[in-house]
């Protein structure tokens, strides 16, 4: 769903609050400004005036609505210049218990020519209820206090993605070295200035199988300092939450005593331990390169006969002489993640990064995973693999539209499946709360997938209008429309009415 746009209201005399919500940055993700940073930007002239001074804000909003919450993804800073908050029938205390509700950062109040000094109600109101207030100087626009936040989030991404590669590239020169397991355990505790350990595969990797604690860790291949017992005892005990393959988790994550605990699946070898006492929004980028190197090198089976069979298989040779019978899963992906790190989640080295996408070859049936929109074929032998790979563009292509994170072949798609009386009955049932206005403006916003505008433009209507349809469409089905897989059935449901009514009368 996009993000919601700039909160509709007049223009105050302050400058205009034309600045768009903001949400975080992807692949790694921006850390959030420090409210500390924003107020030590001398330019900005910002003042705390109430509530804490500490807070991490995601994002500048700036509204004058009397109640902006409905408009909040959480964590903005929301600039205003109190144009509803002089009115008789005003209550600071409510705006800033719908604003905490709403997971606002803080609160900025820009002073003149609607107040001359930030109502002292809500300054007591923000300093009752926890929220940071700041005082914005008339000589301050709004966009400029939008801008420094975006600023500080660009320097801060600069920053992380410049460790992450200069990590994976230490990472990689780590695993060329004579004793390479060893070196890149060392190296990545150095980049995530925690602790990482393998652990035997299976059950077993358990804190039973070499008692608890810090002694059981220090018996494993390990790097970095040891972590207090209780974190020992809590990571030797994460990969048992790791399923075996074929389908098992791949990943577990857990916390202790304040660090930050992650199991890796590696394969079918030996799990990743890695214990952070911080957490950096790129650490999982660096992992998760280690995580497929250190695949590569505990493999059961050399790696250098898979790296064969795919560059038999980017050069047009013959699949059946480079991979084992199968069966065998085409995979097509797209998403904001690291490659590698998928391909070591899908449990294969057989990928083929694109300009477009990612395509993997898996000899089990994947699962759905986090950041990713995979389209997978039916299971195929390797001399069926072209018409697995078309099978998988197909099906992620399906996915795409149902913004859905897995889509699976299936001959003839999923309505052929379906009995065409059966599936009008279920969409009259499923659409029956819902007027024909309704059903038309909810039909329009699924098909151009949640874009307000863009529906709006297609339905004629103001898109407030579709934000209040939508939302009273939510209510009367009782269901979740941020949920794919809420929107892919509705969006079935109101197709099968379509087939229904335009079908041929006999």
């Amino acid at each position: 769903m996009e993000a919601p746009p700039p909160t509709p209201s007049t223009p105050p005399p302050h400058p205009p609050p034309t600045t768009p919500t903001a949400t975080p940055l992807a692949a790694p993700p921006t850390a959030p400004v420090p409210l500390a940073a924003l107020l030590a930007d001398r330019e900005l002239g910002l003042r705390h005036l109430a509530g804490p001074a500490e807070a991490d804000v995601h994002g500048v909003h700036a509204s004058e609505m009397a109640d902006p919450s409905p408009y909040l993804l959480g964590g903005e800073l929301l600039l205003t210049a109190g144009a509803e908050l002089g009115a008789a029938r005003a209550d600071p205390d409510a705006y800033v218990r719908g604003l905490l509700a709403a997971g606002a950062a803080a609160l900025g109040f820009g002073v003149a020519p609607v107040h001359e000094e930030v109502p002292a109600a809500l300054a007591a109101a923000c300093a009752r209820r926890g929220l940071p207030l700041l005082e914005v100087p008339p000589r301050t626009p709004f966009t400029a206090v939008a801008r420094g936040v975006w600023r500080l989030m660009a320097e801060a991404r600069t920053r992380e993605l410049r460790r992450v590669t200069e990590a994976q590239q230490s990472l990689a020169a780590a695993a060329a070295r004579a004793d390479p397991v060893a070196a890149v355990l060392s190296r990545l505790a150095a980049a995530l200035d925690g602790y990482v350990a393998l652990f035997p595969a299976g059950p077993a990797a358990g804190p039973g199988s070499a008692g608890t604690g810090a002694a059981a860790v220090r018996a494993l291949p390990a790097a970095g300092r040891v972590p207090p017992d209780a974190v020992a005892a809590a990571l030797a005990a994460l990969p048992d939450r790791l399923g075996p393959p074929p389908g098992g988790a791949a990943t577990a994550t857990d916390s202790a005593a304040g660090w930050h605990l992650a199991a890796y699946a590696l394969g079918d070898g030996p799990a990743l331990g890695v214990a952070r006492p911080e957490r950096a929004p790129g650490d999982h980028a660096v992992t998760a390169i280690a995580a497929v190197l250190l695949t590569l090198l505990t493999a059961h089976r050399p790696a250098g006969d898979e790296a064969a069979a795919l560059t038999r298989l980017l050069l047009d040779g013959d699949p059946a002489q480079a991979l084992a019978p199968g069966p065998w899963y085409a995979v097509h992906a797209r998403g904001a993640g690291d490659p590698g790190a998928l391909a070591a989640a899908l449990r294969t080295v057989l990928l083929d990064p694109r300009g477009d996408g990612v395509r993997l070859l898996a000899d089990r049936e994947p699962g759905p995973q986090p950041g990713w929109r995979l389209g997978v074929s039916a299971p195929a032998a390797p001399s069926g693999l072209r018409g697995a790979a078309a099978q998988a563009r197909r099906a992620l292509q399906r996915a795409e539209a149902a913004r859905t994170p897995l889509a699976r072949h299936s001959p003839g798609g999923v309505g052929a499946l379906l009995d065409p009386a059966e599936a009008r009955a279920h969409a009259e049932a499923l659409l029956a709360p819902l007027s024909r206005a309704q059903r038309e403006t909810l039909r329009g916003w699924l098909a151009h997938h949640g874009g307000w505008d863009r529906a709006a433009a297609a339905l004629g209507v103001h898109r407030n209008t579709v934000r209040q349809r939508v939302a009273r469409c939510a209510v009367l089905l009782g269901a979740d429309l941020d949920d794919p897989d809420t929107r892919m059935e509705l969006w079935f449901a109101l197709r099968a009415l379509d087939s229904a009514d335009n079908s041929p009368v006999t």
